[in-house]
């Protein structure tokens, strides 16, 4: 049973960067061909996908936030970390990991509980 687990700040101040890190287990990040993906659902509104890095280490963006937008790896953990930079209130959200097994039109087979930012000063 896979299992994925969000960790970060609850409070980052605005212009500062947002960082999350999404612990897996059950299975390796780096195990063909699955994507795992960072996707936020601001409150009163829909999910959106922030990007994606492959079992390969590619990575992926949304447009919108490409220009603001990192993710990496470190394998030896079995972690990938999200960081979003010069974060606005408008960034409040509930952040969730999840896995699919293509980069696009997939369901996500296994997702975090979720964790909220807040971004206030």
């Amino acid at each position: 049973q896979v299992q994925l687990q969000e960790s970060g700040p609850g409070l980052v101040k605005p212009s500062q960067t947002l960082s999350l890190t999404c612990t897996v287990s059950g299975g390796s990040i780096t195990t063909n061909y699955y994507y795992w993906s960072w996707i936020r659902q601001p409150p009163g509104k829909g999910l959106e996908w922030m990007g994606a890095i492959a079992y390969s280490g590619s990575t992926y963006y949304s447009p919108s936030l490409k220009s603001r937008t990192s993710i990496s790896r470190d394998t030896s953990k079995n972690q990938f970390t999200l960081q979003l930079s010069s974060v606005t209130p408008e960034d409040t959200a509930v952040y969730y990991c999840a896995r699919a097994d293509c980069l696009m039109g997939c369901e996500y087979d296994y997702w975090g509980q979720g964790t909220q930012v807040t971004v206030s000063s």
